[in-house]
């Protein structure tokens, strides 16, 4: 039965392991800033992949990749990772890691989105219909109405960190798409290592470009901030991701979008036990829409 759904299983362990790394990354993220947690985490998942494919693959490193693997590998990489994660993690700071995650919850709709302007496929009234539900527990969770008389609508968080969240989304989503088109058949595990050579790659270039290799040099100094980044290094990239790709390996990537997509509704838990957030019914009712909205997307 498990060899059968190994995909969907594959698929809820990531959901866990992204609701685990969402919060740890918020803690690091406050401390140290979204930027150096990134580029740290990254080479902490490098080390740790290549130790588990050293002993699985008999390698440390993905040699045995084709030059078309690396190459939409690569460019995965830089698009979910560099592009991606550099937002989704700021976004983290500015509105936390749970709103952060619904908005993510756009990802399975700009996938089917994507495949319907570039790769011709169809949507139906039924994908039509999941998308703005998705839309609509989104909406109301972020918007609430006004205090004036005027009764105008607003937003319940900062502008700039739901933009932020939006763009961590269209990072993950394409880099998803990449990700499926570069790996094919070939080892999860070192198809991650790929992306994330990439990643340390483009943040280097990030950090260079922004002169804060001293700023990432003290922010080793942390205690409390390596030990939360270590743990979402762990789940992040190293262990969400690679069971991420198993997922769409083993079963449809919408069906491992859709499954993914509970973690909107493991978070919140966690946002009340470790941040004292004050979660209101009306932000649990929008993220369960949002959830069923995911699920009818790819029915």
């Amino acid at each position: 039965m498990i060899q059968g759904h190994f995909g969907e299983i594959a698929s809820f362990i990531t959901a866990v392991c992204w609701t685990i790394t969402a919060v740890a990354f918020e803690k690091a993220g406050r401390r140290i800033g979204s930027l150096s947690v990134n580029i740290i985490r990254l080479v902490m998942a490098f080390v740790l992949i290549g130790l588990y494919t050293t002993f699985s693959r008999g390698m440390f490193l993905p040699l045995d990749a084709t030059r078309e693997a690396w190459i939409w590998l690569t460019l995965s990489g830089m698009v979910g990772f560099v592009i991606g994660d550099l937002f989704l993690f700021q976004a983290y700071v500015e509105i936390g890691s749970r709103i952060s995650m619904l908005i993510m919850a756009t990802v399975p709709p700009i996938t089917a989105l994507a495949g319907f302007i570039l790769m011709g496929e169809t949507l139906t009234l039924v994908d039509l219909l999941g998308m703005f539900i998705t839309i609509g527990g989104i909406a109301l969770v972020v918007l609430v109405r006004g205090s004036t008389e005027e009764k105008k609508v607003e937003l319940s968080h900062p502008l700039k960190g739901l933009v932020y969240a939006f763009i961590g989304a269209l990072g993950q989503a394409f880099g998803l798409i990449l990700s499926k088109y570069g790996m094919g058949a070939y080892d999860a595990f070192a198809a991650t290592q790929i992306r994330i050579i990439a990643g340390i790659i483009g943040f280097a270039v990030v950090v260079t470009f922004a002169k804060s290799w001293g700023k990432i040099y003290e922010s080793l100094k942390d205690l409390n901030a390596m030990k939360n980044t270590t743990i979402g290094a762990f789940f992040g990239p190293f262990v969400g991701v690679s069971f991420s790709l198993l997922a769409v390996q083993h079963t449809t990537t919408g069906v491992a979008s859709t499954i993914m997509s509970i973690n909107r509704i493991l978070i919140i838990p966690a946002a009340i036990l470790i941040f004292k957030e004050k979660v209101s019914m009306k932000e649990i009712i929008g993220a369960l829409i949002t959830v069923v909205g995911v699920s009818l997307l790819f029915m």
